[in-house]
């Protein structure tokens, strides 16, 4: 197989040689060309068409901002950004990141080996991923337009009967139905009486009892059914026939795609205190994480009851840039988290960089932030399932965990653990609109996902389920 071939763009010579070396390190890329600043890489991409871009963020004439809404226009391709730390450097990051970038790292340290090390297995992860990604939306594209281009399978025609219709005996003249003949055509009436939940509805109560959707797609039905919930009677886990207006139905079996609307113990003893809380919302994602953030935050209205509470995989000091440029987009107040911010509805809090970030109960009905600094979880700190498990004992709250684009599986697990115990709803994103469908992939595959749901539904519909 042909390595990849990649454009290293960055003002400093010794960074281009630093960046170049770490990249063949991989016998899978292979440095294509080199540029000194954004003019010219756009000019490079025309030229050499590479696969992949290594773009310095800061750089003279035209930096890596304006290249890479230059390339993105043009000729699209994966385009992987190198920042530094100061200020005005991770600004420029977030807002290359929402303009399309597939992901970025911090620049090395020249001074430290260790750190170039460190830069370098980061920089060809993340590479490696982009080209899988690219592989898989190429796969895709090719799978659809092969079936649009299939011709339509003939119908067969249905074989006549054999023999002829029976025909009903005739009612005795003025005679009367006995109750034996009315019988079927009352049951026939009423056919959720005559369908087991466990079965599926029937196409006229498709409206009513859908399965799990990916957009305006079926999934496929996962193999087993989640157990009903120790202590809860045979009575109670008969399925409603009718879900009363503004009333969100419980996660969908596995099964059947109907699910008993049946509020959990902990939900049933919930009373609202003026003075705290009683619904939270809980956010995990990483690569492509920013751009699906500004899309979920900036269409969560003002009055949302409930905090939002967030871990985006991110470099310290980088996640306080990101909260600032979403909080100009969103009606919420978003901020970066702080150790003990108590939680209020109409803001979302983003977990600082190089910290874990726990949810605990304070008294008085009160929930605080807990920052830590334990060992990185999933290879990551912050980590989605640090913050997931610290919402497990809090039953008194109405708890929803959304899952959105990043690569690995963090958050997946504890997902699983929130679903199983009971949890109101979780989602995750759909494969068609994640730039990395690795985290939402393994909250499917454990079979703990209420919805699944391109990006630009995630929003709508947690408002509702919310509300």
């Amino acid at each position: 197989m042909k390595p990849y071939r990649v454009l290293v763009v960055d003002d400093s010579a010794f960074m281009r040689k630093i960046i170049s070396d770490l990249i063949e390190k991989d016998d899978q890329f292979q440095v294509a060309g080199t540029a000194v600043n954004g003019r010219e890489a756009v000019g490079k991409v025309k030229e050499l068409k590479p696969d992949l871009v290594t773009m310095d963020v800061e750089m003279p004439e035209m930096n890596g901002l304006e290249a890479l809404r230059r390339i993105m226009l043009d000729h699209p391709l994966p385009v992987i950004m190198l920042s530094g730390i100061n200020e005005e450097g991770m600004k420029e990051t977030i807002l290359a990141l929402e303009g399309g970038a597939f992901d970025f790292i911090r620049k090395p340290s020249i001074s430290s080996s260790h750190d170039i090390i460190s830069v370098g297995e980061a920089l060809r992860e993340q590479m490696k991923e982009a080209m899988l990604e690219r592989e898989r939306r190429e796969a895709r594209s090719a799978s659809a337009l092969l079936a649009a281009e299939a011709p339509p399978v003939p119908r067969i025609p249905e074989s006549p009967p054999l023999l002829p219709p029976v025909k009903p005996a005739d009612k005795p003249v003025g005679g009367s139905e006995t109750k034996a003949e009315r019988l079927p055509r009352q049951v026939a009436k009423t056919p959720r009486e005559t369908h087991s939940p466990d079965i599926g509805a029937p196409e006229d109560l498709q409206s009513e009892n859908k399965p799990v959707r990916s957009g305006d797609r079926f999934k496929a039905v996962p193999p087993a059914a989640k157990p009903p919930a120790a202590g809860l009677s045979k009575a109670l886990l008969k399925p409603k026939t009718e879900t009363p207006a503004g009333n969100v139905p419980r996660p969908k079996s596995p099964i059947s795609g109907t699910a008993p609307d049946i509020p959990s113990a902990a939900a049933k003893e919930r009373k609202p205190d003026a003075k705290g809380l009683d619904k939270l919302v809980a956010v995990g994602c990483s690569t492509g994480g920013p751009r699906a953030l500004k899309a979920l935050l900036e269409k969560i209205p003002a009055d949302f009851p409930a905090p939002i509470v967030i871990v985006q995989h991110m470099p310290p000091n980088f996640t306080k840039s990101l909260a600032q440029r979403l909080n100009t987009f969103s009606p919420l107040d978003v901020m970066e988290a702080e150790q003990g911010m108590i939680l209020k509805k109409g803001a979302a809090y983003i977990a600082p960089g190089g910290y874990h970030m726990k949810v605990t109960e304070a008294a008085g009905g009160q929930f605080t932030i807990s920052l830590t600094k334990e060992e990185a979880r999933n290879g990551h700190r912050p980590s989605v399932d640090t913050l997931f498990e610290s919402l497990l004992p809090l039953d008194s709250l109405e708890r929803h965990a959304v899952i959105m684009t990043g690569m690995g599986g963090d958050g997946a697990k504890m997902m699983k653990s929130l679903y199983d115990a009971g949890v109101t709803s979780t989602f995750a994103e759909s494969e068609e609109t994640c730039v990395v469908y690795g985290m939402p992939r393994s909250a499917v595959e454990l079979q703990c996902v209420s919805y699944i749901l391109p990006l630009q539904d995630i929003a709508p519909r947690l408002v509702q389920v919310v509300k």
